[in-house]
């Protein structure tokens, strides 16, 4: 777990006094996982004393219990624990692959992963945390039970290696008493075990190295190597855990590393830029994921994102925050756009795993003013992942989300992406089971046994369920074991080789609409299907054929590259698990409008919020709105911010620092003009790559930056299209122009 890193002052201190008030209260805190608020504030030492409770992410509160006495981890070493392989089942059938931004089974069944996370082995217990108090067999039992069909285990590179070097220790923190099946194993077996249990309860498992050091605190490390574990350790333990269980079809996808990040000037810190520099993440998970399939090459790899990728115009130099957009740690994909994890032949098995958490984990900008879904699947989760999954390119699996439910803003962020979650069919494992995640609580409540209803009724319509039981991702035992009442095996599910006994296709979708967003697209929107064992996807017809590639998870799509002035005729067909298709539903058409001209009336927006207008960059702050009542397209239109150069070098760069339709969708250019005019010598172009804006909505803001080539200062106060003040006003001295056809504002004379 983990988040952006910001340079709000009241934030770190906020996040200081909280640090300290736990360690008031608890004697000392133990983070195992979770937000760390601001890497600056580290966490206190992450030894405590043996009667404290182990905790992540907090301080120990009523709901966290303590392990029995001396619970600090023993250092003894069993001589039974050596790191030789485990007893191999025979092969299994169980293993995935992806489809496109879809995981299948061995038989291209599709699949859904929907799990938690449940920490411990990769803390200074070296094991999973709660056993001081619960049964293991009970607690993977219930979460059998109640729908999880993977479970994300966090472990630490340090842990992996003492495994292999037969250093497996005999950990104090496991309650005898509560789990007598344990008694006397060592971490290695305790593992083992789990796995076992997992296989009877029809459990599949994702390992995760969370930290390089097995440290409560581990995970606030930037990167994959710390101290003495080198990135030659990293790579070597995942190959022997790798090869350990590779006969063993209950652990199904590696997690290469939690969380890479680190922020502008930060070292050392994780990039993605496909150098294949020691801190390009990109190159290390792509690695990684290369040995690991050369021993197994079965399994799922998961690649995390970063916490920061650079603005347009901007590069991994740059140690200025501006220069980059920044987010949860984990959370940045940008860079997997222009720069792919290539697994070569395993390709088939590479997932994308950002993390998102909520604002009770850091106020973030994007949880200020009037945001919802649509604003953060805009200004965030869009740019920074989802469109991995919306343009087809790999599956997703949200590896980190959840938090506290407080009947506010954190609650609303979660639903939004649970509702995300469940509209798009994305795979995920929620943060977490513990309890004692301190800034997000659990599944668990702090007994460790009871399960928090509340939380569990958020989460549940987010789990596999097919038939009103929840499905496991092995074909021969049920979620919940033999003779579930809860659950369901694939085989249940498609029997062998489809689902003989769901013949019955879905309904047909309903009020389809079609509407011209612009000369060359066409964007449609319907009513959902129903069926008995569930919709899975829609197909989208124009004129009797089928334009999608992969099926549509939602009930909108959006029909591109098409001729401007013609009529197009729709329909729309529903698909379920079994393969059933609907019949169509009932037709709609659209007519394109004309090319050359915006569909909707444009009005221009300005501000400024720079106090400093004879520094060296000029500061535009730009909103465009549509004031008609049909869609404005605005691949046709440019706006001209007018501007004086004041000397200095003629040359000037500009870039976009934020827009909330993302920077990627501007195009930027500094014109001069042939002669200068009162208040301009050149002007600042702004386009826009295409998109559609709706009648009575605007694109929200767009920050633009210029400074000259040798960096001297500008003189804005008599600039033609400078605002006037700090909030938004006609901006009539920036026109807008479709084509060369002047539709707002007035240029300088």
């Amino acid at each position: 777990m983990g988040q952006s890193l910001t340079t709000r002052p009241h934030r770190d201190r906020h996040v200081r006094v909280r640090a300290a008030l736990a360690a008031v209260l608890a004697g000392a805190l133990l983070w195992a996982a979770g937000p760390a608020a601001d890497a600056t504030a580290r966490p206190p030492d992450a030894r405590s004393s043996p009667a404290q409770s182990p905790t992540a992410d907090g301080p120990t509160g009523p709901n966290t219990l303590a392990p029995p006495a001396a619970a600090a981890p023993s250092t003894a070493v069993a001589a039974r624990s050596g790191g030789g392989a485990a007893a191999a089942p025979a092969p299994g059938d169980d293993w995935l692959r992806t489809r496109g931004n879809r995981i299948v089974d061995a038989r291209g069944h599709e699949v859904w992963l929907t799990g938690t996370n449940w920490f411990g082995f990769n803390t200074t217990e070296r094991v999973f945390h709660g056993l001081w108090s619960a049964n293991i067999t009970d607690t993977t039992r219930s979460m059998a039970q109640r729908g999880i069909n993977i479970v994300r285990v966090p472990v630490s590179t340090q842990l992996l290696l003492e495994w292999k070097a037969g250093r497996a220790a005999v950990s104090s923190a496991v309650n005898a008493h509560a789990n007598p099946e344990l008694a006397g194993m060592t971490t290695l077996e305790v593992f083992d075990h789990w796995l076992s249990l997992c296989k009877r309860f029809g459990i599949k498992v994702m390992l995760d190295v969370h930290s390089a050091e097995a440290d409560n605190a581990g995970h606030v490390h930037p990167v994959w190597w710390k101290g003495a574990i080198t990135v030659e350790d990293f790579h070597t333990a995942w190959e022997w855990v790798t090869a350990r269980y590779r006969g063993d079809d209950t652990v199904v996808a590696m997690d290469i590393k939690n969380e890479p990040h680190g922020g502008a000037g930060e070292n050392p810190r994780a990039k993605w830029d496909g150098s294949g520099d020691q801190d390009d993440f990109k190159h290390a998970c792509q690695t990684a994921g290369r040995r690991v399939l050369a021993v197994n090459p079965q399994l799922l790899i998961l690649c995390e994102g970063v916490q920061i990728h650079p603005r347009n115009g901007s590069d991994w130099s740059s140690t200025n925050a501006a220069d980059y957009h920044s987010t949860w740690w984990g959370g940045n994909l940008r860079g997997a756009r222009t720069h792919p994890v290539d697994l070569g032949a395993g390709n088939d098995r590479l997932v994308y795993s950002p993390h998102d958490y909520g604002p009770l984990v850091a106020p973030q900008p994007w949880f200020t003013g009037d945001w919802n879904r649509t604003t953060l699947e805009r200004d965030v989760w869009d740019p920074n992942w989802l469109y991995l999954h919306k343009e087809n390119t790999a599956p997703l699996l949200i590896g980190e989300w959840g938090g506290l439910l407080d009947g506010g803003p954190n609650e609303k962020w979660m639903k939004a992406l649970r509702d995300l979650i469940v509209e798009h069919r994305i795979h995920q494992t929620f943060w977490c089971l513990n309890p004692n995640s301190g800034d997000t609580g659990g599944l668990l409540l702090g007994d460790w046994k009871t399960w928090d209803e509340e939380k569990y009724a958020l989460l549940k319509p987010a789990l596999w369920q097919h038939r009103g039981k929840f499905v496991s991702l092995d074909h021969q035992v049920p979620l919940g074991g033999a003779g579930s009442a809860t659950g369901l095996s694939l085989t249940d599910v498609y029997g062998g080789g489809g689902d003989p006994a769901d013949t019955a296709p879905p309904t047909a979708p309903s009020r389809l609409t079609a509407t011209a967003t612009g000369p060359t697209s066409v964007t449609l929107g319907w009513a959902p299907a129903d069926d008995d064992t569930g919709v899975t996807g829609y197909d989208v017809h124009r004129d009797g054929v089928k334009v999608n590639a992969a099926p549509v998870t939602g009930t909108t799509y959006t029909d591109t590259g098409l001729a401007p002035s013609t009529r197009y005729g729709y329909t729309v067909r529903a698909r379920d698990a079994a393969g059933n298709v609907s019949v169509s539903s009932p037709g709609a058409t659209a007519t394109t409008p004309p090319a050359g001209g915006p569909s909707g009336a444009v009005r221009v927006l300005h501000r400024t919020t720079d106090q400093a207008p004879t520094d060296n960059a000029v500061r535009p702050e730009l909103r465009v709105a549509n004031t008609g009542t049909a869609p404005l397209d605005l691949s046709a239109l440019t706006l001209r911010h007018y501007f004086t150069r004041d000397g200095g070098a003629p040359g000037v760069n500009a870039w976009c620092d934020h827009a909330a339709v993302g920077c990627e969708r501007i195009r930027l250019r500094v014109v001069p003009l042939s002669a200068p005019v009162a208040g301009a010598d050149a002007y600042l172009e702004v386009g826009f790559t295409g998109g559609t804006l709706v009648a009575g909505r605007d694109t929200g803001d767009i920050q633009l930056r210029m400074s000259k080539t040798d960096w001297s200062s500008f003189d804005e106060r008599d600039d033609h299209s400078r605002a006037p003040s700090a909030t938004h006003t006609d901006a009539r001295t920036v026109p807008a122009y479709t084509g060369t056809t002047l539709v707002w504002g007035t240029p300088p004379t």
